[in-house]
């Protein structure tokens, strides 16, 4: 059995480092042993959003998903985003390249000049966004059903993988933080950390139904981060609010300069800020620098030429793959800190008048 695992293994390293040769070769036929290589042109078409989903291996062919824009006039539009491949208009609309819409959806107006459209498109980030959704309430339900079937007999497999997920991050973490109101928010907290978790994860698989930036995409980890100030601050008790403005210190510091009010409300926005940022830069950190591994390829190729270019793909692929294993781990555990932080933040906005 190892043999078999060390034989695949090794297929798999030479076919990614023959797939980088070819790839640098190509390269070099195509813009020239003296073109350079662009990475941050590179890194950010590949962390961004996109109305296409890249096939795997190819620059050109997208899968297309649906465009929805409203034009000026008000007229709503839909169509698939493969007609306004390579630049193509449709309908009087286009992909910008460059300037303030680049790589957006604008409307082309007849003086030439360019009108950004209201866009609820299905993007690459949308259609990730409802894939991870639906994966994570089959993962739900595959535990339900389990239960339902056989009772309380212990699950197998992929069930018993998922089952002693929930059950370390419940009894380990949600129940010790919230106590008797850990049954009330663990649903929420719950779905929370397996969100997080299935996003990192699909965000580490180059082809589809993977390959979305999800948790290194600002706007979605603002929404989370939004969702948990949310439920801290409408659930928070009386007490919770009366410690906000009202704190228990001297009252030099909070009378007739309200020092301690200030310092206690700003808390209340640094605590998601901090939610969305460190989500954020830790996932958008490590898919940035599995890239710029994968790039050594290139560059070296575009510098000194293509066999010097094949040369580096063993080490440029061995880093990418210590890279890829380490962002796995570092996908559970941004998931379980979230989650944590979460907790903690709900926990500290249910805090009771102690008894004297």
């Amino acid at each position: 059995m190892k043999k078999a695992i060390t034989a695949i293994i090794a297929v798999v390293i030479i076919a990614l480092m023959a797939l980088g040769y070819a790839e640098a070769a190509h390269h070099s036929a195509h813009s020239g042993e003296s073109a350079e290589v662009n990475p941050q042109e590179i890194i950010f078409e590949h962390l961004g959003d996109s109305y296409g989903w890249e096939v795997p291996f190819s620059h050109s062919k997208r899968i297309p998903l649906p465009v929805i824009v409203r034009a000026q006039d008000g007229s709503w539009h839909a169509f698939m985003s493969s007609r306004l491949a390579d630049g193509a208009q449709y309908d009087g609309f286009q992909i910008a390249k460059g300037g303030d819409y680049n790589n957006k959806v604008v409307q082309v107006l007849p003086d030439g000049s360019q009108y950004r459209p209201v866009d609820l498109s299905i993007t690459k980030n949308v259609a990730g966004i409802f894939i991870a959704a639906l994966l994570v309430l089959l993962m739900v339900f595959k535990v339900r059903n389990w239960y339902k079937k056989n009772g309380m007999k212990a699950p197998r497999r992929f069930t018993a993988a998922l089952e002693l997920v929930v059950d370390f991050v419940y009894t380990d973490t949600i129940r010790p933080i919230m106590g008797k109101e850990a049954p009330k928010y663990a649903p929420y907290l719950l779905t929370v950390f397996f969100f997080i978790l299935t996003m990192n994860l699909l965000g580490l698989i180059v082809i589809f139904p993977g390959g979305a930036n999800l948790t290194g995409n600002l706007a979605v980890t603002a929404v989370l981060a939004l969702i948990t100030f949310l439920v801290t601050n409408l659930t928070g008790t009386k007490h919770y609010w009366k410690e906000m403005f009202w704190p228990e210190v001297p009252t030099a510091l909070k009378c007739p300069v309200p020092l301690m009010q200030v310092i206690e409300l700003f808390g209340i926005f640094t605590k998601p800020i901090a939610l969305m940022i460190r989500l954020f830069a830790n996932m958008m950190g490590g898919h940035m620098v599995v890239i710029v591994f994968m790039l050594l390829i290139f560059i070296f190729g575009s510098m000194f030429g293509t066999a010097v270019g094949g040369a580096m793909t063993p080490l440029s692929v061995a880093l990418s793959l210590f890279m890829l294993l380490l962002d796995v781990l570092v996908s559970f555990i941004q998931a379980y800190v979230f989650t944590i932080l979460s907790t903690m933040f709900i926990s500290m906005a249910h805090v009771h008048e102690h008894a004297e």
